[in-house]
C-alpha cells in the first residue's frame, strides 16, 4: 500500500478520504481503515484541507436519543454481521485526529450517516429484499431512525466540509435534515412500487442513529434533497420496473 501511494503525486490541494474497508477480519480491516489513514494524512501532509469521511457507526447506541458530536463512542455494527466496523473507524477518526495536529493539516472528521442516491445505497438493499419477498430487520426498540442523506447533498456540502477544516480536526455529524425510520421508508416504497415490506423485529439490526444535526447547520449548512423525493428519485433510477406511481 505505502509502494502504491509513493508513485501518486504530493502537490494535491484537497484530499477527500471516502474509503472504507468492510471486513470480518480484524487484519485487513485495521490496516485498511486505520493504516490507510495514517499513510494518506502523511503522503498528503502538505495538502490545503483534509476531509476523513467516517461514519455515525462509532456511537453508543443510546435508544432514539439524538447523538451530537461529544456523545459517548461504542461498538454499534457488532451485532449487525460487522464485528469490525466500528471499532476501526473510531480508530481511523484518533488517526485523523493525531494527523492534523502530527502534520498541521487542517482535518475535518465528518461522521456520515445514511448515504444514498440513484446509484442505491442502503434503502435500496431494503427495496431488493421487499422485491424478493424476503424480510426487512428492524431494531426492536421501534421505530429504527436515520438521516439519510442523498448523494446530491453528500456533493453539494464537501466544499464546505473542507472549508471549515483545522487543527485540531473539526468534527461534525453528516446526515439528512429529516430524521426517518426504517418502518416509514419501506413503507412509502411499498406505496412507490406495490409491495408489502415484510418487517421483523431481530436483534442483528441497527439500533437507531438519530442525530442532533445543530453543529452541521451552523457550519456546513442544510440539506436540500426531501427523503421521499430522494427515495422516488432511487427507486426510478435504481429499479425502474418495480415503480408504479
Amino acid at each position: 500500500m505505502r509502494g502504491e501511494l509513493d508513485d501518486l503525486p504530493t502537490d494535491i490541494d484537497y484530499v477527500l478520504h471516502f474509503a472504507v474497508v468492510k471486513s470480518d477480519k480484524w487484519g485487513p480491516a485495521l490496516d485498511g481503515n486505520v493504516g490507510g489513514v495514517a499513510l494518506l494524512m502523511e503522503h498528503y501532509a502538505g495538502a490545503r484541507a483534509f476531509l476523513h469521511v467516517s461514519s455515525t457507526a462509532v456511537y453508543q447506541p443510546d435508544g432514539h436519543h439524538p447523538f451530537d458530536e461529544d456523545a459517548p463512542l461504542g461498538d454499534s455494527h457488532r451485532n449487525y454481521f460487522l464485528p469490525t466496523y466500528s471499532i476501526t473507524k473510531i480508530g481511523a477518526e484518533g488517526v485523523a485526529r493525531h494527523g492534523a495536529r502530527r502534520w498541521q493539516l487542517p482535518t475535518t472528521i465528518a461522521r456520515l450517516n445514511v448515504p444514498y442516491g440513484d446509484y442505491g445505497g442502503w434503502p435500496a438493499f431494503h427495496l431488493a429484499l421487499m422485491a424478493d419477498g424476503q424480510d426487512v430487520g428492524v431494531h426492536p426498540d421501534a421505530p429504527s431512525e436515520f438521516h439519510p442523506i442523498h448523494s446530491d447533498d453528500i456533493v453539494a456540502t464537501v466544499p464546505r466540509l473542507l472549508e471549515i477544516a483545522s487543527v485540531p480536526a473539526t468534527i461534525v455529524n453528516w446526515g439528512g435534515d429529516e430524521r426517518v425510520s426504517v418502518e416509514e421508508w419501506c413503507a412509502y416504497m411499498g406505496e412507490l412500487t406495490g409491495l408489502e415490506p415484510r418487517l421483523v423485529a431481530t436483534t442483528q439490526s441497527l439500533a437507531s442513529v438519530a442525530l442532533d444535526l445543530t453543529k452541521m447547520h451552523e457550519l456546513v449548512g442544510h440539506t436540500t434533497v426531501p427523503w421521499r423525493e430522494g427515495f422516488r428519485r432511487m427507486v426510478a433510477a435504481h429499479r425502474p420496473d418495480l415503480l408504479e406511481t
